[in-house]
């Protein structure tokens, strides 16, 4: 097996703008995130937060492709 994660991000510098993102999402879906720790959301809301990033960002990539 590889050392390396499956979670870094490919781009670094992208990370402040996803972060934002993450923060606007989770808005939108009515999750109340706070600056830092935020491990004791439940597991639901952590994915509808994620979902809704993945859908935003597919419809995104297919709206560029046009």
């Amino acid at each position: 097996m590889s050392n390396t994660s499956s979670n870094r991000k490919l781009v670094p510098e992208a990370m402040d703008a996803l972060d934002k993102f993450k923060y606007e999402v989770a808005s939108e879906v009515g999750v109340n995130l706070k600056d830092g720790y935020n491990g004791d959301i439940s597991a639901r809301d952590a994915g509808r937060i994620g979902g809704q990033m993945v859908k935003k960002l597919i419809q995104q990539a297919e709206n560029n492709m046009k």
